[in-house]
Formats: structure tokens, C-alpha cells, sequence
């Protein structure tokens, strides 16, 4: 059963689903209305194949959802939306989880005995409806806050505060589940500015690895590997222009804290690219998540050379006149 995950993904994105077995049309920025009624008809859809849950609660106390699927050892945890005005992630999960979790030929049942996919979809519920960075707490304080406004969800995941210490809701849930899963892969997605290349190229995608100088040294081995893994997959088969993202190393970015914990982590950044490439984009995000689940059954994830890794050219310069609707351009 064991066979190239690029050629699987590019089967799975050629072959159209039946007419009456389209996934969810869902909106490039979701609302969590949308992604609730989306993950209820991919449930649905799947004859309960794909479960759903909560890992927690926003700040404002909407439910931070969870789809599963497969029932298999090896674990992966795909995160998204953590800034709430970096959307994309969102719409690849749905169409990744009806891809995955609603068919039932004999590869989805093989994949789905190899591994358990949790997503923690629109991780930032509260940020998405007021398409901003932050969660909403306005009585947020100190360092990664903005007063008035809320807490940067991607600086609380610190392995080194204890989880009741956190003053962020929703980093506390991501954290919880990670300690009673100890899922072997995490991949956080998110966007990026626009940024063009030494060779004229546009940026479409960055990706990296923990860099903490806290993160043992098999982690960041494995970690490496997954990078690879994605790399080959988003730019052969989604052939996106990918590069390597200028991260730092605080230990509280969900990227290097659960490479902290052991786990092969990494980011992934989508170019906030116009509106006539959103798809792209999307699909870009879609072939990571397919990629990594495939590879991680068929265990060729775990064969792609970690030195390569070296290899993922740096992002460039800003795009000069481009504007972009993030908050920021590079702080992940």
C-alpha cells in the first residue's frame, strides 16, 4: 500500500467528486457560523468517520472546534487560524477532512487505520469575526498583547508556564490537547505579507521548523524532514513558489513549543497574495495537510533527507507597493 505521496495528492485533487458528494462551499474567510455548518455536513456526510469535538472555549466563549479522523498510532494535530485575519487555512482544513474523511475506498480505509488527523479549525474564532490578529480581551496586558484589543494567541503556547498560569483561553486548549494526544506531527497555518525573490519571484508560501535552542536535537531531525516533505509536495504539486521563513526562537510560538514537546512541528505561512490567487493559496494549504497525512501512513515522511532543509531558499524582500490586509508582514 505504500506509494509516492506526491502522485497520491495529485490523484486525489485531479479526481472531481460526484455532483451529489461536493464538499462544503465555504468562504475564503470564514465566519465560525460557516465552519461550524461546514465540519456538521462533512460529519454527516462521513457516516461518522469524522468526529467532532471542542478543545475549549474563546474568550468570548465560542467553541474552539475539533475534527477527527482515522484511528490509527501515529498522531497529527493541524492548527489553524490562530490570527484571526489569516484565514485560509480554514476553508484547506474543510476540503482536507471531506477528502480524507468522506470517501470510503479501500486507501481511505488503509490511511484512516494508520493515522489520527485532529484539526483544531479557526483556532481564533474570536479574532476571525473581527478579522484581527489578536483574540478579544480587552483586558489584555503586557508583552505579545495589544491593550484594549487581546492577546496574540501564537506567543502563549510556552512549554515552560504552567498551563494554568496562561492568561490566554484558547492557547491554554491547544495546550491540553497536545498533553493528552502527544500527537507526533504539528503544523500550524498561517499568512504572510508579499515578498518577491532575488530572481524576480514571487514568494507564495514560506515554511519552517522549531529553532529554539530548547528543542531536542531528534525533534528538529524529524521536524526537518516534515519541512521537506511539504516543501517537495507544495511546490511539485501545488507548484507553489515556497521559502524559507525568518522565525525566531522564543519558546512560546506554537512552531518551536511543540517542537519543545517533542513533537515534529512546523509552520506554514500562505502569501497574502490578491484576491484572484485566493484559490491557489487555499490549495496550496490543502496539498500540505494531504500530503503530511499520506506521508505520515506510508511513512515516507519520515525517509526525506533532513539536510535539505538547508536548501529552502530564504524569503525575500518585501514586495515593494504591495498591500497587504494582515496586521503585520512577519511576525508569525
Amino acid at each position: 500500500m505504500v506509494a509516492s505521496s506526491a502522485l497520491l495528492v495529485a490523484g486525489l485533487i485531479a479526481v472531481p467528486a460526484p455532483a451529489q458528494a461536493a464538499p462544503p462551499d465555504i468562504s475564503a474567510r470564514p465566519s465560525p457560523e460557516e465552519v461550524a455548518k461546514a465540519l456538521g455536513r462533512i460529519a454527516k456526510a462521513s457516516d461518522g468517520r469524522v468526529r467532532l469535538g471542542v478543545v475549549g472555549r474563546s474568550n468570548e466563549g465560542r467553541p474552539l472546534r475539533l475534527a477527527t479522523l482515522g484511528h490509527g498510532r501515529t498522531r497529527l494535530l493541524l492548527v489553524t487560524q490562530q490570527h484571526g485575519d489569516e484565514p485560509l487555512g480554514t476553508p484547506a482544513a474543510v476540503r482536507a477532512l471531506w477528502t480524507l474523511g468522506v470517501p470510503d475506498t479501500p486507501w481511505h480505509r488503509w490511511l484512516r487505520s494508520r493515522v489520527t488527523v485532529d484539526v483544531v479549525v479557526q483556532a481564533n474564532p474570536d479574532g476571525a469575526v473581527r478579522n484581527q490578529r489578536y483574540n478579544h480581551d480587552p483586558s489584555a496586558t503586557g508583552e505579545y498583547a495589544q491593550p484594549g484589543v487581546g492577546y496574540d494567541i501564537n506567543r502563549f503556547h510556552n512549554p515552560l508556564t504552567p498551563i494554568e498560569d496562561n492568561p490566554v483561553p484558547e492557547s491554554r486548549a491547544v495546550l491540553r490537547h497536545w498533553h493528552a494526544t502527544h500527537p507526533r506531527v504539528v503544523i500550524d497555518y498561517h499568512m504572510q505579507g508579499r515578498y518577491v525573490q532575488p530572481d524576480g519571484e514571487e514568494t507564495t508560501a514560506s515554511i519552517l521548523w522549531p529553532t529554539s535552542p530548547l528543542a531536542p536535537g531528534a525533534a528538529v531531525t524529524e521536524s526537518r524532514r516534515l519541512a521537506v516533505h511539504n516543501y517537495d509536495a507544495m511546490t511539485r504539486t501545488a507548484r507553489a513558489n515556497v521559502t524559507r521563513y525568518p522565525g525566531g526562537d522564543y519558546e512560546g510560538i506554537a512552531r518551536n513549543a511543540y517542537g519543545i514537546l517533542g513533537s515534529a512541528s512546523l509552520l506554514v505561512e500562505l502569501s497574502d497574495l490578491p484576491a484572484g490567487q485566493t484559490e491557489f493559496q487555499i490549495r496550496t494549504a490543502y496539498v500540505s495537510m494531504l500530503a503530511t497525512a499520506q506521508g505520515a501512513a506510508d511513512g515516507s515522511l519520515w525517509q526525506a533527507d533532513p539536510a535539505r532543509a538547508d536548501d529552502i531558499p530564504a524569503r525575500g524582500s518585501p514586495l515593494p507597493g504591495a498591500l497587504s490586509t494582515l496586521f503585520r508582514a512577519d511576525a508569525a
